[in-house]
């Protein structure tokens, strides 16, 4: 398996019992499930809602609560090469950086009637697809993403509930 950094930071202020390793793991699941073979790294984030709320004003022009941004660094498509960013000397692809909202997580959770390391999960999941250039806001990418994200979900042995 490629050399995979998945750096994973927990606001303290939310108290939560997270474990680090679980989390990184979701990630890591869905880095398999997508075949990635090249050497990775990625950061990803739990906070607080009006932490992802500032972000998602400030870099996605909604000024809204969400449950998870991402934030690619590899080109996506559509984009021109000249966007792309170079690869660093030691080879280590930055994926970009995923944030989600522990309350809106736990929120959700409650509302699908499932528990919060589910909704967890889904978001981790559909946060790394992002990173990997899948796009929901299309039809077509929308099936496709969804597709991707019940296949690494039934692996990880939860679903999507009903959403």
């Amino acid at each position: 398996m490629a050399e995979r950094e998945i750096n994973v930071y927990i606001e303290q202020k939310l108290k939560v019992p997270l474990e680090e390793s679980w989390l990184r793991n979701i990630a890591q699941k869905a880095l398999d499930a997508e075949g990635i073979a090249l050497p990775v790294e990625m950061g990803l984030v739990i906070t607080d809602t009006e932490t992802v709320q500032r972000l998602n004003r400030t870099y996605g022009g909604k000024d809204e609560p969400t449950d998870v941004l991402a934030f690619p660094m590899l080109s996506q498509p559509g984009q021109e090469d000249e966007s792309s960013f170079v690869v660093p000397p030691d080879g280590v692809h930055h994926l970009g950086e995923l944030v989600i909202s522990y309350p809106e997580a736990a929120l959700q959770a409650g509302e699908q009637g499932h528990q919060i390391e589910q909704e967890l999960a889904l978001l981790i999941v559909h946060g790394v697809l992002h990173l990997l250039g899948y796009d929901h806001e299309q039809p077509e990418g929308g099936q496709r993403m969804r597709a991707k994200e019940d296949e690494i979900l039934r692996k990880l042995r939860f679903s999507k509930g009903k959403k």
